[in-house]
């Protein structure tokens, strides 16, 4: 979200831990059988399969302690970034073949909500401090962030070239071309660095933005981890692009090599929800509740680079150096963003293919 593989939206998932999502993704399918589980009476419970995106981390241990707890056999499938979990969610509402979904951004969940492809659930593991992140009865708050334009210091120092420290200097030509963000309209950061443009330009300015941005040089990639893993030139890839759309806790995962321009930011909330219409609907619940626990929220920083919902978390001693939520984020009302968020990402689409 992709919260860093956060996902993404992550960095949401590690090098270290990228082989347990492929893992995780290659061997399970939509509709994928898997075998039975026994909870601790002996009961069968089956398998409930999740829909998630392709930044989504759970470790070994997690999975083992949900379905020991649980009795159910977690199974996941991971279409790609945020954007396509949304989309196939709502395209297959009428034939549901899975039993819960994460990922869901807050600038998405309206629209999910609104075509009918959640049942309403509200768990009793929810913490008082993520009440404030909630949108409705079909959706669990689970963790949350930042995206914002990410810098590669080292690679500004090495160049002689100043840092921007602004969105309107990303637009201007010198830097620019030095830029790769993601589709707004399978990204889930994508979609949020949009809804920033929006808010820090309304809507009769965030056009000639994005002309000038597009027009500049500015790469756009699919999702976040191909623009963060394979382009940035301050992540592992070594990439051409020393300024890259990702999240306000990535210098953490650099150590303070990388950091975030502030005046660049929107909140992102990811969010839980059971599917309507599924087979396992209980599942989906018990799996939601597992998400809220201490055990899954103390792990999100590092196995996905993002807050937990629950304030009682403790953070890692880096993040208070490197991971700063900016005080002033570039934010717009979830109900103004759904009913404008096709015609906006239409309207970007032309733009960028019509450069």
């Amino acid at each position: 979200m992709k919260r860093h593989t956060i996902t993404a939206r992550g960095i949401r998932a590690l090098a270290a831990t990228a082989a347990l999502g492929l893992a995780l993704t290659g061997c399970s399918a939509i509709g994928q059988q898997a075998p039975s589980s026994t909870d601790s009476t002996g009961a069968s419970n089956g398998t409930v399969t999740i829909l998630t995106h392709d930044s989504f981390n759970i470790s070994e241990e997690q999975i083992a302690a949900f379905e020991a707890a649980s009795g159910y056999t977690l199974v996941t499938t991971a279409p790609g970034d945020a954007g396509f979990v949304v989309n196939q969610l709502i395209l297959s509402k009428d034939a549901p073949t899975v039993d819960g979904v994460y990922g869901i951004d807050n600038y998405s969940a309206q629209a999910v909500i609104d075509a009918g492809a959640l049942a309403p659930y509200g768990s009793p593991a929810l913490p008082e401090s993520a009440k404030t992140y909630s949108v409705g009865s079909e959706l669990t708050p689970i963790d949350m962030g930042q995206v914002c334009i990410n810098i590669d210091h080292e690679w500004f120092a090495a160049n002689g070239v100043a840092e921007p420290t602004t969105l309107d200097q990303l637009a201007e030509p010198e830097y620019a071309k030095l830029l790769v963000v993601t589709d707004p309209a399978t990204s889930s950061p994508g979609l949020a660095f949009l809804v920033a443009t929006i808010a820090a330009k309304g809507e009769d300015g965030w056009q000639d933005y994005w002309k000038a941005l597009l027009a500049g040089g500015t790469k756009v990639a699919a999702g976040w981890s191909d623009a963060y893993y394979t382009d940035f030139s301050g992540a592992d890839g070594k990439g051409a692009y020393p300024l890259v759309l990702s999240y306000s806790s990535s210098p953490a995962y650099t150590g303070g090599a990388t950091g975030s321009i502030e005046a660049t930011c929107t909140t992102q909330v990811e969010y839980a929800g059971v599917v309507a219409g599924a087979k396992n609907p209980e599942g989906a619940q018990a799996f939601i509740d597992y998400l809220l626990s201490n055990e899954f929220q103390a792990g999100l920083p590092d196995n996905m680079y993002m807050y937990p919902v629950d304030d009682r978390v403790s953070l890692p001693t880096e993040w208070s150096e490197f991971a700063a939520l900016s005080a002033n984020p570039l934010d717009l009302d979830a109900a103004t963003v759904a009913a404008n968020r096709t015609a906006w990402i239409s309207e970007w689409t032309t733009l960028n293919e019509s450069r």
